[in-house]
């Protein structure tokens, strides 16, 4: 039998999957549900930001209809808005955890570094294992230098990691100035992992009806290719693990990516397409190539396509399609 097992964020796990955040991991029933099916770890579904302030925004607009604000709620609802939402929250990651034996880590989806310090202690005292801070601002404010956008991440992670002994990892988006030197200056920082990378709404709209709409919701395996150059350019350069997120379907892709030198792997869309017993499925692609290459355990092939390790690392800085291109009529 090969061995699956790996460590992430100081966690030890049997495999290298992990379900993703998303409403895959809403509940105790699909947690559990996925460990039965062979994950070694979930992400809860994220806590997001805007989702409280929209609470507290709608609430405040109902006093306001209905006439009755005193003028201290403003004040009140800064300390207490959130209330309903995070508990309800922190009972379903207390439920999780206690339902299953692999680790939970929370998630919440952070837009400012303010209102987290309280939330986070209280996010460690239900006993999960790790937090996943989902970080992403869309660069488009046009009055701010770039260096203000990725100041954001260092302040979340700074305050979260004042108040709390949980392991953190960082799930970011690609768009940044300096990508790797953004990656390798936050792998310095407390944080434990850094996921490649975040999939984002993205807009679209009907040109008939001009109504917006949401654009490709679940990734293709085609989407894997910019997590697997990032994991591979980064690889053996970050000072915390690498987990790749995006575009990973297959037994393939997974086994891509731990070539390239991730320590785990997230799954979401496959699951949604192919349902759980795709995890089953990869973990045996996984081990029946290990046993076909004469790996016992992955640490021995792990990262062997980095850039940092292969026979060609240019290959991974290469942008244009000069081979496939030159022939074409």
């Amino acid at each position: 039998m090969a061995n699956l097992s790996t460590t992430y964020m100081g966690l030890k796990l049997k495999n290298p999957i992990i379900a993703s955040s998303s409403g895959l991991t809403n509940s105790v029933k699909d947690i559990i549900a996925l460990e039965e099916k062979g994950v070694a770890a979930v992400v809860t579904k994220s806590l997001f930001e805007e989702e409280i302030i929209l609470e507290t925004e709608e609430n405040l607009n109902r006093m306001h209809a209905s006439g009755f604000v005193y003028p201290e709620t403003s004040e009140y609802f800064d300390f207490d808005r959130m209330e309903d939402t995070v508990s309800n929250y922190l009972k379903f990651l207390s439920d999780s955890k206690k339902s299953v034996k692999i680790p939970i880590i929370a998630s919440i989806n952070c837009v400012t570094s303010e209102g987290w310090t309280d939330f986070t202690k209280r996010i460690e005292d239900t006993g999960v294992d790790g937090l996943e801070l989902n970080i992403f601002s869309l660069p488009v404010n046009f009055s701010d230098a770039n260096a203000s956008n990725d100041q954001v991440y260092s302040d979340i992670i700074g305050k979260i990691t004042n108040v709390s002994k949980l392991p953190i990892s960082l799930k970011i988006g690609f768009y940044h100035t300096n990508l790797g030197y953004f990656i390798k200056h936050i792998s310095h920082s407390p944080t434990k992992a850094i996921v490649l990378f975040n999939r984002f709404y993205n807009p679209d709209f009907d040109i008939y009806t001009l109504q917006f709409t949401s654009s490709h919701v679940l990734s293709t395996p085609a989407e894997g290719a910019m997590s697997l150059r990032w994991v591979a350019v980064m690889a053996n350069r970050v000072s915390c693990d690498l987990s790749a997120s995006t575009g990973i379907h297959d037994g393939p892709a997974v086994i891509k990516q731990l070539l390239a030198g991730a320590k785990t792997v997230q799954l979401c869309s496959t699951l949604y397409r192919n349902g759980n017993n795709q995890i089953g499925l990869i973990l045996n692609e996984l081990e029946k190539w290990m046993k076909e290459n004469d790996y016992s355990t992955i640490d021995e092939f792990r990262g062997k396509m980095s850039q940092s390790k292969t026979f060609d690392p240019k290959v991974f800085e290469r942008v244009q399609f000069m081979k496939y291109m030159r022939n074409m009529d």
